[in-house]
């Protein structure tokens, strides 16, 4: 499943572009790694968003309705709790763990690239990687995750007994693959032979692993000679099939070959491991090898998931808050342009007034603003569901006519009220 809807880095732009323009979604990030792929999508309306995200897979990865099971949505404050927990690699799978932050860092700057992630996505993801960054610096949550390459090694060790000497193939470049083969030059494996359909990028690659680099026509030869193969080619079909290995294993007698597959989508044919005397090891194969016994959390990690769960709820709370900012400051202008006008009116009825009497109201009707407008902000900001501040907003703004200035202001006198009011020398605010 993740192989299918897996996104390479350079499809990543076309598909945060057609997802910023889709319908309901107003800023979008695509984080797609070897160990998960996620849309983070920021949206008034989230079914309407979640819908055209459906259809995108629909259409482009071909997701069935049978096949929803292996996602999963999250809403509101799940969210931001699991932003903030993935940033400090507390959802992540062991051999992700470590570069999280760099996957994270990565995808941001390929949505703001192409303007897809804005004001509020960028909040987030801002404040989840200063957390992160905090949390890495003070409790040391880097720890927690297992390096690819330690891992590989750790199975070329458990295969082998000892690595050093071994001949090592690699298929393919790039800093998973140069790590990778670097891990197993320190323990004493050698020599190294590279080989990548792009020749400069193999020689810049074995030039820093001091390897020799080789040819695709010399490929079934390094085969035939290598005791680990590491491949990371990032070819869009499979390097190795099952009838190759078969060929393989044959002319090598059987003798023992590791291959470690550690692309994705992945390089080998996952039937090679039915071969006899070629033992594979894909992402997933690593994974489970570096699964320890499940044991209590210790007093470091509580310590942490509190942190998390505490700054994601202050992220909610100033989120909150700004978007009750705006309705608070046009309450509040909309109250003072409605006093003005009252006094203005009563001034002409009963003045002129003396200085003094002119503060005094002018002191009085702010008293009353600031009671009645800093309430209801209070109320908003206060309101611990989102659904029912959204109401309350609509229901102030509705009332007072904060989205339609060109509307008579509440408490606004026509001539004809002026007059009766005159008779009934009577003076009243209305809110």
């Amino acid at each position: 499943m993740r192989e299918r809807f897996w996104i390479g880095e350079n499809r990543r732009y076309e598909v945060l572009r057609k997802l910023k323009n889709a319908e309901g979604v107003e800023e979008v990030l695509v984080l797609s790694t070897r160990c998960r792929t996620e849309f983070l999508v920021w949206a008034s309306e989230p079914t309407l968003a979640a819908n055209s995200l459906l259809q995108y897979l629909a259409s482009e990865h071909g997701l069935k309705l049978t096949e929803w099971e292996h996602f999963y949505r999250l809403l509101d404050e799940a969210v931001l709790t699991h932003m903030f927990r993935l940033a400090c690699g507390l959802d992540c799978q062991m051999l992700c763990a470590p570069d999280v932050v760099t996957n994270l860092t990565a995808a941001w700057e390929q949505a703001r690239t192409v303007g897809a992630a804005g004001r509020s996505l960028n909040a987030l993801l801002e404040q989840a990687l200063r957390v992160a960054e905090k949390i890495r610096k003070e409790k040391r949550i880097g720890e927690t995750g297992v390096c690819l390459a330690s891992l590989a090694r750790d199975v070329a060790r458990r295969v082998f007994g000892t690595i050093e000497g071994r001949r090592v193939l690699v298929l393919g470049t790039g800093t998973a693959a140069e790590n990778t083969a670097r891990g197993m030059l320190e323990d004493g494996a050698g020599p190294v032979v590279l080989i990548d359909q792009n020749a400069g990028h193999a020689q810049e690659s074995a030039h820093k692993l001091g390897a020799t680099v080789a040819t695709q026509t010399d490929r079934w030869g390094c085969l035939l000679t290598a005791d680990i193969v590491i491949s990371a080619s990032g070819c869009p079909h499979y390097v190795l099939t099952r009838e190759e290995a078969e060929r393989i294993a044959a002319e090598r007698n059987r003798v023992a070959l590791l291959i470690l597959d550690i692309n994705l989508p992945r390089d080998i044919d996952p039937e090679v491991r039915r071969v006899d005397g070629i033992l594979l090891y894909d992402l997933d194969g690593l994974e489970r090898t570096a699964h320890r016994p499940a044991a209590e959390p210790t007093a470091a990690l509580v310590a942490i998931e509190k942190i998390v769960a505490a700054e994601a709820l202050a992220f909610r709370s100033r989120m909150q808050a700004q978007t009750v900012a705006p309705t608070a400051v046009a309450l509040r202008q909309r109250l003072d342009e409605i006093c003005r006008q009252e006094l203005e009116s009563f001034n002409k009825e009963r003045g002129p007034f003396t200085r003094e009497q002119d503060q005094l109201l002018h002191a009085i009707t702010t008293q009353v603003i600031q009671k009645i407008a800093g309430s209801l902000a209070r109320e908003l900001k206060d309101l611990p569901e989102k659904e029912e501040q959204e109401q309350m907003t609509r229901a102030v703004t509705r009332l007072f006519h904060l989205e339609s200035p060109q509307q008579a202001l509440a408490g606004t006198r026509s001539k004809r009220e002026d007059d009766e009011r005159r008779k009934q020398n009577a003076f009243t605010i209305n809110y």
